[in-house]
């Protein structure tokens, strides 16, 4: 039995609830054939919900007078929302093949430095896709700043802090012991600072990095990265794209300072599995939900691994 820390994508919870609910659904099944053989423990990202949250707090903040919620409490929210569905879709597929799994979601905090460098240069894209237009508008209207992101459009970025700490470490570690899934790190966690650890900071913490930091402090087997394509890419979207196979933490450096991976897209995955490799020893693989069951075995997925077989 391996140790698995399974980071969903956003290709695996929609932009909506009821989206989110259906595709949890499927997402659940193909999870709980791996949960058979193996412990998990799951954490998801929470860019699409995290900004509908803040937006619709800010506006009704600026349309009714409804108090404003601050951006951990909206991470806190996703956590929470997010969480839920996962735990019904995840019993409704054990159900399905008579298992007994006990699922729990923890509402994780991450400690963060507050002189973190990208408290003054956010990056990190949240909430719904913009066109040029309308993120100009927005730009001009509340002074915060929207990218380009991937070349699917423009969204708003905040602020991405190095995560230092998992403050609920030891509660995931004990419950995934005694048999639970945990649902944890959602979002990347709630960011709080490391100095103060009851003041949220206005950030999002990369999902990815947070399922490195998550799979070391549990010394988990395996760093499993879900995203929307079975392999990662050189010259992605053009007509020299190269899938990458297996790879080792060396070559993923160099491919790195190559220019293959783009910021908000692959690099954090690739940066995230790199963290993971060095620090323990073990196996990374990032790959689609479609091809979850083949990823163990390590078919048609990319991985990273140190280079001394």
């Amino acid at each position: 039995m391996s140790k698995i820390v399974i980071a969903l994508g956003g290709n695996a919870l929609g932009n909506t609830p009821q989206q989110q609910q259906s595709l949890i659904e499927s997402t659940a099944l193909k999870i709980a054939v791996l949960a058979k053989d193996n412990q998990i423990v799951l954490s998801h990202g929470n860019g699409p919900q995290v900004g509908i949250i803040n937006l619709a707090f800010e506006d009704s903040y600026e349309n009714a007078n409804i108090p404003y919620m601050p951006f951990p409490e909206c991470t806190a929210m996703s956590q929470g929302y997010i969480g839920y569905h996962l735990q019904k879709g995840l019993r409704k597929a054990f159900l399905k093949q008579g298992m007994k799994i006990p699922v729990a979601t923890i509402i994780t905090q991450i400690l963060v430095d507050k002189e973190d460098p990208s408290f003054e240069n956010p990056t990190k894209p949240v909430g719904p896709f913009y066109t040029k237009e309308m993120a100009e508008e927005q730009m001009k209207l509340t002074g915060e700043v929207y990218i380009e992101d991937a070349g699917r459009g423009y969204r708003k970025v905040v602020a991405s802090p190095m995560p230092i700490e998992i403050v609920e470490s030891k509660t995931i570690e004990d419950l995934s012991q005694s048999g639970h899934i945990v649902i944890a790190c959602g979002g990347g966690g709630i960011p709080v600072y490391k100095e103060e650890e009851d003041k949220g900071a206005s950030a999002v913490i990369d999902k990815d990095l947070a399922s490195s930091l998550l799979a070391q402090n549990i010394n988990a087997d395996i760093l499993l990265i879900l995203t929307n394509i079975k392999q990662a890419e050189k010259y992605y979207r053009t007509e020299k794209a190269e899938k990458i196979g297996k790879i080792t933490v060396e070559e993923a450096k160099q491919d790195i300072i190559d220019g293959h991976f783009a910021k908000g897209s692959m690099l954090p995955k690739i940066e995230a599995a790199i963290w993971f490799v060095e620090k323990t020893g073990g196996r990374a693989i990032i790959t689609s939900l479609d091809n979850l069951e083949n990823a163990i075995e390590g078919k048609e997925t990319t991985e990273i691994y140190l280079g001394n077989e």
